[in-house]
């Protein structure tokens, strides 16, 4: 029996925070790329290695960035903000060592601050930190990093089986050749602020070089620190100490970002242009999605992606006939934080692909939401799925678990037809900007219910 389009139920308890989304209208106009949260997360951690004002441009006005700001305030930063995208923060006095608990379960690049606190102030303790629950996302590297560079590491558990680790270097740290036992890229970025603000010469090897580790380094050589291989898996990195010259750094595009717009337009089979895109951070993520039947018009020149409407989606099957495998890896692979919205497009393009999502083995569980609503995926193992399309979608009631496989899911639902709702948005917030209302500039009907206040911590 052919399935009818289903209407969810809309029923919002007090103070609950969902989008109801009316799905099955072509979008068109133009949207701005925000601020790359990546980059922009670490670069808060490393302001803290200054005692001169930093001022910090195009950030994303997203959760995880407030939340960043506000944890260097409890470690006695002070902040300004002049508008939603530019602050000012002047860390010259910091009050404390110990991450707040509160907020730093909350996001896991909160572990960044470990870096720049062990060069302030010679102590560091922090929880194991939040994020996204897409899998064993391990510490090891972190502590690998900044022992080895000179800092000691106690691990401490209470009766409620709580972790905490205690870092100590009274006497500073100290310049070393450190090989990574894996291209993490948060861990890389804490041993970049950390051997920035160490004594010596560093080298990082089995470094992550993705575009937001780039825009750290510059930032930092806007301090003073003067590096050799940015972009590569080797890095030399001269330490200075700490910084006292003032700093102004603006955050680059995040590619992301535009790969999820470019996304949700083949999806909708709706005309967008894309705007302040980095067209060379772009390079496997649209010969990726070409292989989906997504073809865009880019223009380096002009920092612009456009999307044509109605786009024959059709997966292109490998030489020779085999059904094709996408799978992500590390830089310049195809970025992992896109898998979810790539899966989600192969669910509207004719024909059977297998992705391969590599680096966690948790990030594919959104899979049973897409079931609800239609989709022909067979989740084969934590790590695999095989999708078959064209599949319609229908409107349902989900959950988003994760920024990313949220964002997927709020595509698959301006996709759908009929009504969805989707509950814990503050996961959505988290990495993108007032979500809704830059689609209902595109013709989305999306409704926002609650208050945004609760998904943005202040």
């Amino acid at each position: 029996m052919k399935k009818g389009p289903v209407v969810a139920d809309t029923r919002v308890g007090k103070g609950m925070n969902r989008f109801i989304v009316n799905g099955g209208r072509r979008l068109s106009g133009t949207v701005t790329v925000a601020g790359n949260k990546n980059e922009a997360l670490p670069i808060v951690a490393a302001a803290l290695l200054s005692t001169g004002s930093v001022t910090l441009r195009n950030m994303p006005d997203i959760g995880d960035v407030r939340a960043m700001v506000a944890i260097a305030g409890e470690l006695g930063a002070k902040s300004r903000w002049i508008d939603a995208h530019t602050v000012v923060l002047d860390a010259a006095a910091l009050t404390s060592s110990i991450l707040p608990v509160e907020l730093s379960s909350t996001i896991r690049a909160s572990v960044l601050f470990a870096s720049s606190l062990l060069v302030r102030t010679g102590c560091a303790v922090i929880l194991q930190p939040g994020g996204d629950a897409i899998g064993r996302r391990r510490l090891d590297t972190h502590f690998l990093v900044l022992t080895a560079l000179g800092a000691t590491l106690k691990v401490e558990r209470n009766a409620d089986k709580e972790t905490t680790f205690v870092l100590d270097a009274p006497r500073g740290l100290f310049g070393a050749d450190i090989y990574l036992d894996e291209a993490s890229v948060t861990a890389t970025e804490n041993a970049v602020i950390a051997a920035a603000g160490a004594q010596g010469t560093t080298t990082i090897s089995n470094a992550a070089s993705e575009p937001h580790v780039q825009g750290l380094c510059r930032f930092l050589e806007k301090a003073g620190v003067r590096f050799e291989g940015i972009g590569s898996n080797v890095l030399a990195i001269h330490g200075i100490g700490t910084s006292t010259a003032p700093v102004e750094y603006t955050i680059g595009p995040d590619y992301i970002e535009a790969g999820s717009f470019i996304g949700l337009a083949a999806a909708t089979r709706s005309a967008l242009t894309i705007k302040e895109v980095d067209i060379r951070d772009m390079r496997m993520i649209l010969l990726q999605l070409r292989r989906l039947g997504i073809d865009v018009d880019a223009d380096a020149d002009k920092r612009m992606i456009f999307v044509p409407e109605n786009q024959r989606l059709c997966i292109a099957r490998d030489i020779g006939g085999a059904i094709p495998r996408i799978e992500d890896s590390p830089w310049p692979g195809f970025p992992t934080d896109l898998m979810s919205i790539l899966l989600v497009v192969a669910t509207q393009s004719s024909g059977t692909c297998l992705v391969h999502e590599k680096m966690f083995e948790s990030r594919l569980f959104f899979v049973d939401k897409l079931l609800s609503m239609g989709a022909q995926v067979v989740l084969c193992d934590p790590h695999r799925a095989v999708i078959v399309g064209p599949a319609p979608l229908y409107g349902a009631a989900i959950s988003s678990p994760d920024i990313r496989a949220g964002m997927a899911l709020l595509i698959a639902a301006l996709a759908a037809e009929g009504t969805s709702t989707i509950d814990n948005i503050s996961q959505i917030d988290r990495g993108y900007e007032r979500i809704d209302e830059r689609l209902q500039a595109l013709g989305a009907s999306i409704e926002r219910t609650g208050d945004r206040r609760k998904s943005s911590p202040e």
